[in-house]
C-alpha cells in the first residue's frame, strides 16, 4: 500500500514568527516531522507550503514540494482544503495513487518514529478508514461555564465522584498526526470516516508549539526522552 504523508506548513504565524522552521534542537522544527515520517514508513513526504523558504527547507531534508495557492492559505483556510489540494497534486500531477495519507503536525514535534510505523501498521490492517494520535487521559477533569456562568463539570459528575480506577478510559486527540484514505476526505470533506481507529501515544507527547514558551518546554522533553 501507498503511504503518502502530506504535510501542511504555512509561511504566517503571528504567535511565533517563521514557526514552521524555527530551530528547534538543532534543526528546522520541520524536519524533525519529515524525518519522522520517512523512518517511520511512509513511501514518500510531500510539503504544502505558500512559502518558498519552508519548500527550499523541506526539499533539503528529503519531501517533495507543493506551492499552495494564496486561496487556500489564509488564516480562515481548512487543513481538509490544502489535504485535497495536495492530493490532487499528487495523483492527477505526479501520477501517483495514494491509498493513505499519513497527515502530521508540524507544531507537534514530540513524536516518535515508532509512533508513525505503529500508526500505519495498524491503517494497513484494514479494519479502520481513518485514525487520529491520542493520548489517555489519566486524572483529567474538565469544566467549563455555561450560558449563565456558572461553572459545571464536562467529563465526569461532581456529584458522583467515582475512584480513578472506575473511571473509563478517555482519550485525547492530541493533533500530532491522522491516518485517512483520500476518498474519506474527498467524499466528506472531513478527516474522518465511519471506522475510526487510534494510535495512543505517551502522555508527554501531546504537547505542541504555538508560542516560545511552547518552545522552551517541547525542547526540554526532546532533549530529555528523545535525543540520545
Amino acid at each position: 500500500m501507498n503511504t503518502v504523508s502530506i504535510i501542511l506548513a504555512r509561511g504566517g504565524s503571528k504567535g511565533l514568527p517563521k514557526k514552521n522552521i524555527i530551530d528547534f534542537c538543532g534543526k528546522p522544527l520541520i524536519a524533525w516531522t519529515i524525518e519522522n515520517c520517512l523512518q517511520g514508513g511512509a513511501n514518500s513526504a510531500w510539503v504544502s507550503s505558500d512559502s518558498d523558504e519552508i519548500l527550499e527547507i523541506a526539499a533539503k531534508y528529503g519531501s517533495k514540494t507543493i506551492k499552495r495557492p494564496d486561496d487556500i492559505s489564509g488564516d480562515f483556510a481548512t487543513s481538509e482544503a490544502a489535504w485535497i489540494h495536495a492530493i490532487n497534486h499528487i495523483s492527477k500531477i505526479e501520477g501517483e495513487m495514494i491509498d493513505w495519507v499519513l497527515a502530521p503536525q508540524v507544531t507537534s514535534p514530540l513524536r516518535e518514529t515508532a509512533d508513525v510505523a505503529k500508526g500505519i501498521k495498524l491503517a494497513h490492517t484494514g479494519e479502520f478508514d481513518s485514525f487520529f494520535s491520542c493520548s489517555v487521559a489519566e486524572d483529567l477533569f474538565f469544566w467549563q461555564k455555561n450560558g449563565a456562568g456558572i461553572l459545571e463539570s464536562v467529563n465526569y459528575n461532581w456529584r458522583n465522584r467515582k475512584r480513578r480506577q472506575d473511571i473509563p478510559k478517555q482519550y485525547i486527540e492530541n493533533g500530532s498526526f491522522y491516518l485517512f484514505k483520500p476518498e474519506v476526505l474527498i467524499n466528506g470533506n472531513n478527516r474522518f470516516g465511519d471506522k475510526i481507529g487510534i494510535v495512543e501515544m505517551d502522555f508527554w507527547k501531546m504537547f505542541e508549539i504555538d508560542s516560545l514558551e511552547d518552545l522552551k518546554m517541547c525542547s526540554a522533553l526532546m532533549k530529555e526522552f528523545l535525543i540520545k
